[in-house]
């Protein structure tokens, strides 16, 4: 830790000596007599290597456009909400909740696995729904889990990259954030079936969908830490953009 804010206090001296320095000198100039470089970029890279920073992004300014009203969307908007039902209800309440909303969403990770044939992770999850829905009293607790049988989270994002759909343009989502063509389809797919013969296909009562799609999603947004330009970099968006991408990867890969 100590390190680290050494490194934070630097970083910030060694870049404003070097902006001192440049305010006071001129830019080198190339002449036939400057040396070239000892190692070329082309010398280490293979032709035709894409960089894993390059992450194909062509609606870029757009975007950078979307991530800043997510910025002020989380900001006075999503984490007062989320701070007011962190000060409300007792952690305990809280992990019920959490509960719940996970065992209700088992029917996505059920559909997806079973999309991709994946008969052990079907299995598991259809034991989950079975077991937390019974002896949890409907999903309230998770004694799936405490019994070894964890989550086999997958959503129609990653079935479409099962089946080979390439990821397509990077995309930031107005306050669902960071997806890209083949998840936001993914998302879309997903909504679908789980209105149309998931759980929320099984409730009458349109304000009783409506109140779990607004407790889901704030307690979503409670159990994730993230917070937009906290990283302490000043490339944060690339930062995000790559791990969002390798993340996905990752996942689909498995």
């Amino acid at each position: 830790m100590t390190g680290r804010i050494m490194m934070t206090t630097l970083i910030p001296m060694v870049l404003c000596a070097g902006l001192l320095l440049a305010g006071c000198s001129t830019l080198p100039r190339t002449t036939v007599e400057t040396e070239p470089p000892l190692r070329k970029y082309e010398d280490l890279v293979d032709n035709g290597r894409i960089h894993p920073l390059e992450i194909y992004d062509p609606l870029e300014g757009l975007n950078r456009g979307t991530y800043r009203f997510n910025y002020y969307f989380d900001k006075y908007i999503f984490l007062p909400v989320v701070s007011a039902y962190d000060f409300v209800l007792p952690n305990y309440v809280e992990d019920r909740i959490s509960n719940f909303v996970d065992n209700v969403f088992e029917f996505n990770n059920l559909l997806n696995n079973l999309l991709q044939g994946k008969l052990y992770g079907t299995g598991i999850t259809l034991s989950r729904l079975v077991i937390n829905s019974t002896v949890g009293i409907g999903g309230l607790w998770d004694p799936a889990t405490s019994w070894g049988m964890h989550q086999q989270p997958e959503d129609f994002g990653q079935t479409l990259g099962h089946y080979g759909a390439g990821e397509g343009p990077y995309l930031i989502l107005p306050i669902l954030g960071p997806s890209n063509l083949r998840d936001t389809i993914g998302i879309a797919g997903d909504a679908a079936s789980f209105a149309g013969v998931g759980p929320v296909a099984w409730v009458e009562n349109n304000a009783a969908s409506r109140s779990f799609t607004g407790v889901s999603s704030v307690d979503r947004r409670h159990r994730q830490s993230f917070r937009y330009y906290q990283s302490g970099s000043p490339f944060e968006y690339e930062l995000v953009r790559l791990f969002y991408t390798k993340k996905r990867e990752l996942e689909i890969s498995r």
